[in-house]
């Protein structure tokens, strides 16, 4: 899952929040002004507006905790972790590669909601010492935000034990069944299936609510069931893909034609010549016969149409030390997953510093197409 805003850095992991974090975080906000509301009806509109929104903030910092606590487990098992998205249904760590193993798998999943469940204990904790007292309601603000953020914790560990992938509670079942078969793909379609039905029964049983006069609830868990079916479609689809691709390199892949052009070409030839006739859109530049750069059409269209006659390409090329590369013995789920990230059709291939072809995703595409075909 893919963010859409980059919030900066912590632990060298990327923290960056998906366009449904905004879409949970109104709903979360709202729905503690209301607990407030009903449960200190003394306060202000803004004491309840002002420590709802501070809850909120709160609660989802001690999701980043919940998910660095799995990039911890990831690192020490190995596995490096790219970035930590924030989105709908809590947040979500992007890693370089998946487990490996079916014991690596169970510790990943099963950590976030035993670090959930702690800090939830905690602020539970904190609010008796201030005075709370479970039959009673909260007096102060700072003890009714340290309650809901107990409260709100420990629902997180309990819900993200649901067995539906991708939650948590999916990915411990999918290391269990792992485990037990010694299959992983096996293990990764029977933990997707169980969180699709899942989800397709909390929004059965949302709309069902909704109408009985349930209003708000029963909306609210109609859509977090929605987005568990996407997020379970989407990260089944992923680790099916990432499966299929298991073991291969781009050398396997990579296609050792590609279009050259003369770095002493003006761009009036490149276009007319080179660019329309063949409709590529990605093009190495030689000189003396050897690979220096390449041009695209983003290269082209930045100069004046004008100047076409009176530039060279090589006036207007990206160098090869400049250009994002990918080695021939480099993972092809890697190398997808840079063209994902960088949004780049292809990517020049370097063996021994020197440039031996090219991978693009309609080579990734065209080999997935094919193994589905026959079942690899």
């Amino acid at each position: 899952m893919k963010p859409q805003i980059i919030l900066g850095r912590i632990f060298g992991v990327e923290i960056g929040l998906h366009y449904s974090w905004f879409i949970i975080a109104v709903l979360i906000t709202f729905s503690l002004a209301q607990q407030f509301q009903l449960t200190n009806p003394a306060w202000s509109a803004g004491l309840r507006w002002g420590l709802a929104l501070i809850t909120a903030v709160l609660f989802f910092a001690s999701i980043v905790v919940h998910e660095l606590s799995h990039a911890l487990v990831a690192k020490a098992r190995g596995l490096p972790v790219r970035s930590i998205t924030l989105f709908a249904l809590g947040g979500v760590a992007q890693m370089e590669r998946d487990a490996t193993d079916a014991k690596t798998e169970f510790w990943m999943g099963i950590i976030g909601p035993i670090t959930s469940f702690v800090i939830g204990v905690i602020c539970l904790v904190l609010a008796l010492a201030l005075g709370w007292t479970p039959q009673g309601r909260p007096q102060t603000p700072v003890v009714a935000m340290l309650m809901w953020l107990g409260v709100i914790n420990i629902g997180l560990a309990i819900f993200n034990m649901v067995p539906g992938f991708p939650l948590d509670g999916g990915r411990v079942l999918r290391g269990l069944i792992w485990w037990i078969t010694g299959n992983p793909k096996r293990a990764t379609t029977i933990a997707a299936r169980v969180g699709q039905v899942i989800a397709f029964l909390m929004i059965l049983y949302g709309v069902m609510q909704f109408f009985r006069g349930a209003g708000f609830n029963g909306l609210w868990l109609a859509f977090i069931g929605w987005f568990l079916l996407s997020a379970s479609r989407e990260s089944y689809a992923q680790m099916v893909i990432a499966e299929s691709l298991r073991g291969l390199r781009v050398g396997d892949v990579m296609s050792r034609d590609y279009s050259a052009v003369d770095a002493y070409s003006n761009l009036e030839t490149f276009a007319e010549e080179h660019l329309m006739r063949t409709g590529r859109r990605f093009f190495v530049v030689t000189l003396n016969g050897r690979p220096e750069g390449i041009i695209t059409p983003a290269q082209l269209a930045a100069v004046p149409r004008a100047r076409w006659p009176y530039t060279t390409v090589a006036d207007v090329m990206q160098p090869l030390d400049r250009v994002r590369t990918v080695r021939a013995d480099t993972p092809i789920t890697d190398a997808l997953e840079l063209m994902g990230s960088q949004d780049l059709n292809q990517l020049p291939v370097i063996a021994e510093g020197s440039l031996v072809g090219l991978i693009s995703r309609a080579h990734i595409l065209q080999l997935i197409q094919t193994r589905a075909q026959i079942h690899l």
